[in-house]
């Protein structure tokens, strides 16, 4: 009784040939994937409204939808265990948050350059920035402005710039641009980009009670204007409800007409009432409205009569 061969043995060289084949898959699959990840990296993290800096990777995206933005427009100081701006811009869009870590073989100052440069080609405009101890601390920056603890570093290694987005490109986005090299050498890019209802293409629809009280009278007292002294607004300042109303009517011009009242001589009374008249008018021409549209004037306690209660330091919007 004759039994049957068993299958043969497998050669080394066999053996050899299956294991090189499966190493070889198995690193094609890891690569593939590596490749594929880098590809969603780069379409997450590469806004169309600025570019990111070369060789650097994405740290961390978030994108917070039709959230208040106070943009940064002075230098920092610590106010009664509160850290506020000088100055700042009061927006209300999508924000979107991106944090790139850059090449060691680059410095801050690279960084700084390419997206100096960027802004230029890009035609945005400037509406401040600083560099270095002008900044002030960066525990400021990081943990009270930004929230974001890994932009900690030394003070002379920082910038930042706020900026608009121009015409070219088609939107009244705000920019935000922090630049910090840490002590540990490692450079970050951080971007903190708002596009509002303009910006995303959508039609603002003004508020019904200012267009009537404006056909009715040619003037309106504006809500949510209230000013923290002649040269910067209150924290509850709103000036959501004026901009919704001149993007709608962009063929209309207006006066900008801020009363003051008090104890000082007449003079005085009109002087400060006209900073805050022109100083709201900047603030509305950052926030994308065109100077021309917007006369600013101050005329004191001249005029103390108004359709509201508290009238003594309102801001009228007078048609022209």
């Amino acid at each position: 009784m004759s039994c049957c061969p068993g299958p043969e043995p497998e050669s080394d060289a066999l053996k050899m040939s299956k294991t090189c084949s499966i190493v070889f898959l198995l690193f094609a699959v890891c690569l593939s994937g590596a490749l594929l990840a880098q590809t969603d990296e780069r379409t997450l993290g590469d806004h169309p409204l600025i570019e990111r800096f070369p060789d650097s990777t994405l740290e961390e995206i978030e994108v917070l939808e039709d959230s208040n933005y106070r943009l940064v427009l002075g230098t920092l100081q610590r106010n009664r265990e509160q850290v506020v701006p000088e100055d700042s811009l009061r927006l209300r869009g999508d924000v979107t948050k991106i944090t790139y870590q850059v090449s060691q073989e680059f410095s801050g100052d690279d960084v700084h350059d390419f997206f100096r440069q960027q802004m230029a080609e890009k035609n945005y405009t400037e509406l401040f920035s600083c560099s270095g101890r002008a900044c002030g601390s960066s525990n400021y920056w990081a943990n009270d402005i930004f929230r974001n603890r890994i932009l900690y570093g030394p003070e002379r290694n920082q910038y930042f710039i706020a900026m608009r987005a121009g015409e070219d490109a088609g939107s009244a986005a705000h920019i935000s641009l922090y630049i910090i090299t840490r002590a540990n050498r490692r450079i970050y890019a951080y971007l903190e980009i708002v596009e509002d209802d303009v910006s995303r293409g959508v039609v603002s629809i003004a508020s019904p009670e200012l267009l009537e009280a404006l056909n009715e009278r040619g003037s309106v007292s504006l809500p949510g204007v209230v000013f923290a002294s002649d040269n910067s607004l209150a924290e509850s300042a709103d000036l959501s409800a004026i901009l919704e109303l001149l993007r709608a009517n962009p063929g209309l011009q207006f006066y900008l007409v801020a009363h003051l009242s008090g104890d000082e001589d007449l003079e005085t009374l009109m002087d400060r009432s006209g900073n805050r008249a022109e100083f709201l008018k900047q603030q509305l021409v950052q926030a994308g409205i065109a100077p021309e549209r917007l006369t600013a004037r101050g005329v004191g306690p001249l005029a103390p009569n108004c359709e509201i209660a508290d009238c003594a330091e309102r801001v009228e919007l007078v048609l022209r």
